[in-house]
C-alpha cells in the first residue's frame, strides 16, 4: 500500500481455507441438533428446520468463498495534468460489490478514505544567461531543501540557462517530494514581437527584454497553470516555501496581484514605483487571463465585440499620460517591469495586496531592517524594538521572521552569492547573512537525494503566447 492508494478490504476474515473452517465450526452444532431431536416430540418439525439450515449454510459458504477467491478493489491514479493536485484534504473511493444470494443480488457499497492529495507550490522564474541560471539554480536548490510540499518550477529562459539549470538537476535523481520542471524558450525575436504587438512599453532596466517578460508570464504558461510565486534569480529561501504559497488562501477574491508594499520608499524621478518590489509577486494567472491584463494589436484587431478591452492601457495612461516618445512607447517609466506594475497596481488598487516582509529581507537596506544572524535567543518583542524601516507600511508592528533573502542591490558581480563583500567579515551585510550564503551555496546537490522513487519530471515546452493564440482560433491578422 502506498500513501495515495488503499486496497478496498474483503470483510471476510484472512484465512487459507474458509471452506475448511466454516465447515468445522458447523459440524459441531449439526450434530447438537440431530441429537436433540431424536428426544423430542416434534421430530419432522426439527428435521425439516435443520434441513433449511444446512442448505442456507451452503448457499453462504460458497458465495463467501468464491469472495474470498477474487476481491474487487479499486485503485485511485492521479490525472496526467500538470495542476492536477488539489489543496490537502482527504477524499473518498467508494467500490461497488455484488453479492449474489439465493434470490435478489445484494449490493454492498465500501467507503474508504485514503490519504489527501498534495497541491504542489508553483514558482515560475526567469533566467536569461549563465549568471542568471547559477543565481536561478541556488533559489531552487534553497526551495527543495526546505519546500514541505511537491515543487513545480516554470522557467522562461535561453538555452544556455536551460543547460546549466538541467546539469545541476540532473544531480537530484531521487527527490523527497515530486518535482516537475518545465523550461519555456521563447526566442529574441518572439519576445520583441510580443513587445511590439503590446505597442507601448519599453524597458531603461538591465533586464531589458526579458526582464518585461514578466508582464506577460500570464501568456507564455499555459492555461492549466492558474497561480505561480514569481521570484527574481538573486534571492534564496531560508524557510518552507509552502508557507508562501499559503499566503494565497487568506487573498480578497478580488486579488490578482501581491508584492512587497514599500510606501516610505518615495522617488519622484520613479514616479514612486519605489514603492512596490516586482522581486516577490503571487500571481493569479487565471484572473490576468479573464481580465486579458496585456494589450496587443492583435486583440484591438477583433471587431466581436465578445472580449474586454486590455486593463493596463488606461493604468499606464493614468500614470504616464499619452505615449511621446518614438515609435509611441513610454520613455518615462523607470525600473523596467515594476515601473509598469506600479501603475497597474495603483490604477486597480482592489487587486492589489501587500505582501509580508517576512518574504522580502532585502540587501537594498544593508542592515535588512536589523534583523539577520546571531542573538539565537532573542525575543519577539525585542526583535520587534529593534526592528527599522518598517514605520508607516503594512509591516509596522508586526515582527519580521525572514524567510526569503533578496540580494538586489549587490551592484557590479554578475552572480550574487561571488559579491567580493562576502569575503569581508566586518561587513555589516556579511555579518548578518554571510554564513547563509555560504551554507546554501555549498549544500551539495546530491544532499536532495532523499527520496526513494519519482525522478523528477523535466521538459522543455514550446512558447506561444496567448494573442498569439488567439488570432489562430479566431482568424484574426
Amino acid at each position: 500500500m502506498n500513501d495515495r492508494t488503499e486496497s478496498v478490504r474483503s470483510p471476510l476474515p484472512d484465512v487459507s481455507s474458509p471452506l475448511a473452517r466454516l465447515r468445522s465450526s458447523a459440524s459441531a452444532p449439526s450434530f447438537s441438533i440431530f441429537r436433540h431431536v431424536s428426544r423430542n416430540r416434534n421430530r419432522r418439525f426439527l428435521l425439516l428446520g435443520a434441513a433449511a439450515l444446512s442448505i442456507a449454510l451452503f448457499l453462504i459458504l460458497r458465495d463467501l468463498t468464491s469472495f474470498s477467491a477474487q476481491p474487487e478493489t479499486e485503485t485511485w491514479h492521479p490525472p496526467a495534468t500538470l495542476h492536477s493536485y488539489e489543496l490537502p484534504r482527504p477524499f473518498i473511493v467508494t467500490t461497488t460489490v455484488t453479492t449474489t444470494l439465493a434470490a435478489p443480488a445484494a449490493t454492498e457499497t465500501v467507503i474508504t478514505q485514503v490519504a489527501p492529495r498534495i497541491e504542489p507550490v508553483a514558482f515560475v522564474l526567469i533566467a536569461w544567461s549563465e549568471d542568471a541560471a547559477a543565481e536561478a539554480a541556488l533559489l531552487i536548490k534553497s526551495v527543495l531543501i526546505y519546500n514541505t510540499s511537491p515543487s513545480e518550477f516554470h522557467i522562461i529562459c535561453d538555452d544556455t540557462a536551460e543547460q546549466y539549470i538541467r546539469a545541476r538537476l540532473a544531480l537530484v535523481k531521487r527527490p523527497l517530494l515530486r518535482l516537475v520542471v518545465r523550461f519555456y524558450q521563447p526566442s529574441w525575436q518572439s519576445m520583441m514581437d510580443r513587445i511590439d504587438r503590446e505597442g507601448s512599453i519599453i524597458s531603461d532596466h538591465s533586464a531589458g527584454v526579458p526582464g518585461l517578460m514578466k508582464l506577460f508570464i500570464h501568456e507564455i504558461l499555459p492555461p492549466s497553470v492558474k497561480k505561480v510565486i514569481f521570484i527574481d534569480t538573486d534571492a534564496i529561501l531560508v524557510a518552507d516555501p509552502t508557507l508562501l504559497w499559503r499566503t494565497f488562501d487568506g487573498l480578497k477574491p478580488s486579488t490578482a496581484i501581491t508584492m512587497g508594499s514599500h510606501p516610505d520608499h518615495d522617488a519622484e524621478e520613479w514616479h514612486h514605483a519605489s514603492r512596490i518590489c516586482s522581486c516577490v509577486m503571487l500571481l493569479n494567472l487565471e484572473k490576468f487571463r479573464e481580465l486579458r491584463l496585456m494589450d496587443s494589436s492583435i486583440y484591438r484587431s477583433d471587431t466581436s465585440g465578445l472580449y474586454p478591452p486590455a486593463l493596463a492601457p488606461s493604468a499606464f495612461r493614468a500614470m504616464y499620460g499619452v505615449p511621446s516618445g518614438e515609435n509611441g512607447r513610454y520613455e518615462n517609466v523607470r525600473l523596467g517591469d515594476q515601473g509598469y506594475w506600479w501603475a497597474i497596481v495603483d490604477h486597480n488598487p482592489h487587486m492589489f495586496e501587500p505582501l509580508s516582509y517576512d518574504f522580502e529581507v532585502t540587501s537594498c537596506l544593508v542592515d535588512t531592517y536589523a534583523t539577520g544572524l546571531g542573538d539565537d535567543a532573542v525575543t519577539e518583542e525585542i526583535e520587534l524594538i529593534r526592528q527599522q524601516h518598517t514605520k508607516g507600511t503594512p509591516q509596522e508592528g508586526i515582527v519580521i521572521l525572514p524567510k526569503l533573502l533578496h540580494f538586489n542591490c549587490l551592484h557590479g558581480t554578475p552572480r550574487y552569492m561571488e559579491w567580493e563583500g562576502w569575503s569581508d567579515p566586518t561587513n555589516p551585510l556579511t555579518i548578518r547573512w554571510g554564513s547563509a550564503i555560504t551554507y546554501h551555496a555549498g549544500f551539495k546537490w546530491i544532499w536532495l537525494n532523499k527520496g526513494t522513487e519519482n525522478p523528477p519530471d523535466i521538459i522543455t515546452t514550446a512558447v506561444i503566447f496567448a494573442d498569439e493564440d488567439f488570432a489562430r482560433h479566431h482568424r484574426i491578422t
